[in-house]
């Protein structure tokens, strides 16, 4: 399955899989990945309270993915994380991200509840930025928008 996004997202059901956008802030998406038993994958919450209202009473997430440092992608990590404590949180190795449990950078491949991902380096709108490319999906954070690409804070067009 590959989702490609020409309007607001909705959620979307293929094979294993339930992809879920929910909006945050202004012009954000937190993305949840739903198995057939309601478990979820949380990717860049930088908000846990519509992450808190979806997932309601469903079983702890199977792990939190995270793209970058800033605060609109993990924001909402650590409340999530006291009410589902020992959730594994992966990100880039990133001293500004402290919420992480496992480490990921270029060339790392995760097998996360029945998904399987692999991470990719896109350094640009971060230095340390990381996406999670797999089952036909790619969560990139800031470094593509249905517009164009990400803003560059810390890198070049070049990487």
């Amino acid at each position: 399955m590959v989702v490609i996004l020409r309007e607001s997202p909705r959620a979307v059901t293929a094979g294993n899989m339930e992809l879920l956008p929910i909006p945050a802030f202004d012009d954000n998406y937190i993305w949840l990945l739903r198995d057939p038993t309601g478990r979820a994958l949380v990717v860049d919450p930088g908000d846990a309270t519509p992450v808190l209202e979806a997932l309601g009473d469903s079983p702890p997430p199977h792990a939190i993915l995270v793209t970058h440092h800033h605060g609109d992608h993990i924001g909402g990590v650590e409340a999530l994380l006291r009410r589902w404590p020992g959730t594994p949180v992966h990100a880039p190795q990133d001293a500004r991200i402290p919420v992480a449990s496992q480490r990921v950078a270029e060339g790392d491949s995760l097998a996360i509840g029945p998904w399987r991902f692999h991470v990719l380096a896109v350094p640009g709108h971060t230095r340390s930025h990381v996406a999670y490319h797999g089952e036909g999906l790619l969560f990139c954070g800031d470094t593509l928008f249905s517009l164009g690409c990400g803003r560059m804070f810390e890198g070049t067009p070049a990487q």
